[in-house]
């Protein structure tokens, strides 16, 4: 018999999921402070020998609500746009906690950065050398390319030799020479291999690599090794097994101490996890309108289109999925189903010929581990209204985060 998550870990906390979407609409992506609060300490506290910081990748989820609990928490934050930096500026986070590493981006957003005090880091030498005409003389950070990818989709693959992203090491002759040119201070350093990896051997490695490039430059204020720890999406369906941060931590640990001793000082580390962040502690429920066969094969057609949930058709992404009959979690009569959208799009398809228990007209189902790269790549294609986002807070309340789009809103930048 399947496991239960949502049942394991009380996830909402005494609320029916039925009550949740007539109150809020469906579908709905709810989130768990709790589990939220939880994964954020563990990041925070991954090392304590050194001088180290966490820095949360806010594209993972972008929800303002929960950027001010990551801020409370005592995590700083990566931002990836100006519209990154004006939000974190809005959930409370002053400059120096955040970290702007843009990609191929305007000389009107980096000005931006510079104007609010926001750390840069630039990953060519196109934007370092467009950097130096905007700030000459100023301090700055690169990231770099370690010569190590991982994660669970090439298209999320961002270090090794096939990627748009980040200085390789047989750039930095040249680089050093467009710094010096504009007499920009380069204090810190920073990479990124991937998205969601399980081995944390890739990342490790990257590590070592970086800190041997980290010794062509003089004393650094900070070396940040990026992030993608993984969640395990297989948690209900194989049982599969959390990351092991207790013996990665060693193995990091382990490196840093290397690091220390070969640079012989000693910096701020960072990592910069976004995913493990808020992934486990959101779910997305839906509702079943239509139970179909075609060619003998079973189609469940939810609320949950490709829309609301962007990664299983962008990425053949994995999500577990739990049923909930008459407001209980099912186990009942399991069979082939494909659960779908209601997208007008062959790949609108949630999951594909899945084990689940018998699925019926007005079912909800739950998708797991949908808090991040859910909402945040959420549109309105098809003309289809975004959700509402709602967190159980720590006493078990219910509080909206974000309300459900209305039609008018579909209009509101329209000349209409």
């Amino acid at each position: 018999m399947m496991r239960s998550y949502i049942e394991e870990t009380g996830f909402f906390a005494g609320h029916d999921p039925r009550d949740l979407l007539k109150t809020y609409g469906s579908p709905l992506y709810v989130y768990n402070e709790k589990i939220v609060r939880s994964n954020l300490r563990r990041l925070k506290g991954l090392i304590t020998k050194y001088p180290y910081r966490t820095n949360y990748s806010m594209k993972a989820n972008s929800n303002l609500a929960l950027l001010r609990i990551a801020r409370e928490e005592g995590l700083n934050c990566d931002a990836m746009s100006e519209g990154e930096i004006r939000l974190l500026l809005k959930a409370g986070f002053t400059p120096d906690r955040i970290f702007f590493v843009p990609n191929n981006v305007s000389e009107e957003e980096l000005k931006f950065a510079v104007a609010n005090g926001v750390m840069t880091s630039l990953d060519s030498i196109d934007q370092l050398e467009r950097y130096g005409r905007i700030a000459p003389g100023s301090k700055c950070a690169v990231r770099l390319n370690p010569g190590v990818g991982a994660g669970h989709h090439k298209k999320v693959v961002t270090a090794g030799k096939n990627t748009k992203f980040a200085i390789t090491d047989d750039q930095l002759d040249e680089m050093f020479r467009v710094a010096d040119r504009y007499d920009l201070k380069i204090v810190g350093i920073n990479q990124h291999i991937g998205s969601l990896f399980m081995d944390p051997e890739p990342f490790l490695s990257a590590v070592s690599n970086l800190i041997q490039m980290a010794k062509r430059f003089g004393k650094l204020d900070f070396i940040d090794f990026g992030g993608g720890y993984g969640v395990p999406y297989h948690k209900v369906s194989e049982d599969e097994k959390p990351f092991d941060f207790d013996s990665f931590e060693k193995k990091f640990e382990k490196l840093l101490d290397d690091a220390v001793e070969e640079l012989g000082y000693v910096p701020l580390f960072k990592t910069e996890p976004g995913r493990f962040a808020f992934c486990e502690a959101g779910v997305l429920l839906g509702t079943v309108h239509a139970v179909k066969y075609n060619a003998g094969k079973k189609y469940a057609g939810t609320d949950i289109g490709m829309n609301i949930l962007t990664r299983p058709t962008l990425y053949g992404s994995w999500h577990d999925i739990e049923v909930i009959h008459d407001g209980t979690v099912t186990t009942d009569d399991p069979q082939q189903i494909t659960v779908t959208g209601n997208i007008c799009e062959s790949g609108d398809i949630i999951a594909d010929s899945r084990t689940l228990p018998k699925i019926v007209t007005d079912d909800i189902v739950c998708v797991l581990d949908a808090g991040a790269y859910g909402y945040a790549m959420a549109s309105n294609y098809n003309q289809r209204l975004r959700p509402a986002e709602v967190l159980i807070t720590l006493d078990g309340g219910v509080k909206v985060i974000r309300r459900r789009d209305t039609y008018e809103d579909l209009f509101r930048n329209m000349d209409v």
